[in-house]
């Protein structure tokens, strides 16, 4: 996961065998693969694009890599039977793989690296981004369902973070050609490591403060008048910036950081705010919609005992 142009697609790349590392090894359990050939990396790739035959049935299309490695007939009708089965095309496998819709596509050319056994690992570069959005959460839902039923190893390129926390059980994010953080979806929204990573996943306000005492590794800090304490996560006494998630802020709060009211958006099943906080402005969500802020409304922040992490001044 990571913005364009951080290196996400070539790190795939280098997984694959198409680019050779500059430095260091890739190990495929344990298996030195560095200077192994793509064809022999056993491997399958999906595109943001999905690579088709469009004169083959979608039955043909899922057989044809079992097919090139002289697998037995029978045994790629059960392979294509049971993929398909998975996927939910079993009722498409007799239609021309043209006529499917751009989801389909994606879901059997997944479906292509699902029937080989000896598949060490499926390599997926941005597969919902030609998606209308409308079908992005079903096939979203599927590939999970699909790799929890399979316990296949998928490497997936996004740099939409929403679907990364969405389908993955561990994400790197990547910046300039660099790791910035690993860890589950979880440990990256709950803990992020950097500015760069609490910002990013799933967003956050950074609030600047002042870390004026740490003890026992809690630290007493000073948000714009507002006394708190919270883990210190390494940071002792000086300026530092809490990292807050909006869901995180008690707009609620009989006691915490001033903050006036300066847009309420009503998004369903809850209240999205912009709050202004001294010379900041931070976001806040609240599921309570039948009693929104008002617009200038003087209101205190809390911050709740879970959320909030200590990051370095900015």
């Amino acid at each position: 996961l990571g913005p364009s142009g951080c290196g996400k697609t070539t790190m795939l790349n280098i997984m694959s065998g198409i680019v050779g590392p500059s430095e260091g090894r890739i190990l495929f359990d344990d298996v030195d693969v560095t200077k192994t050939k793509t064809a022999e990396r056993n491997i399958a790739q999906v595109f943001q694009f999905p690579v088709i035959y469009n004169t083959m049935t979608v039955g043909e299309n899922l057989a044809f890599p079992l097919i090139c490695r002289n697998v037995a007939k029978d045994v790629i009708a059960r392979k294509v039977g049971e993929v398909a089965e998975a996927l939910g095309l079993e009722k498409l496998l007799g239609r021309r793989a043209k006529s499917l819709t751009a989801d389909q596509k994606q879901l059997f050319s997944l479906g292509r690296g699902l029937v080989r056994d000896d598949v060490a690992a499926i390599l997926i570069v941005e597969p919902l981004t030609v998606i209308d959005p409308d079908l992005k959460f079903r096939l979203r839902r599927k590939l999970k369902e699909i790799n929890e039923f399979y316990k296949s190893t998928l490497i997936y390129v996004t740099h939409d973070q929403e679907e990364a926390l969405a389908v993955s059980d561990e994400i790197v994010v990547m910046r300039n050609a660099s790791i910035a953080q690993i860890g589950s979806p979880r440990q990256l929204y709950d803990a992020p490591a950097n500015h760069f990573v609490a910002d990013f996943i799933g967003e956050a306000n950074l609030i600047p403060c002042e870390v004026i005492d740490v003890s026992n590794e809690m630290a007493k800090i000073d948000v714009r008048g507002f006394v708190h304490k919270l883990p210190a996560n390494g940071r002792s006494a000086g300026p530092a910036t809490l990292a807050v998630r909006p869901s995180r802020l008690d707009i609620k709060a009989k006691a915490g950081i001033k903050a006036t009211v300066r847009k309420a958006t009503y998004v369903g099943n809850r209240m999205e705010y912009s709050l202004h906080i001294g010379g900041l402005d931070v976001f806040a969500v609240h599921d309570d919609v039948n009693n929104p802020l008002s617009i200038d409304e003087e209101i205190h922040l809390g911050l709740f005992e879970t959320g909030p992490v200590l990051l370095p001044a900015l």
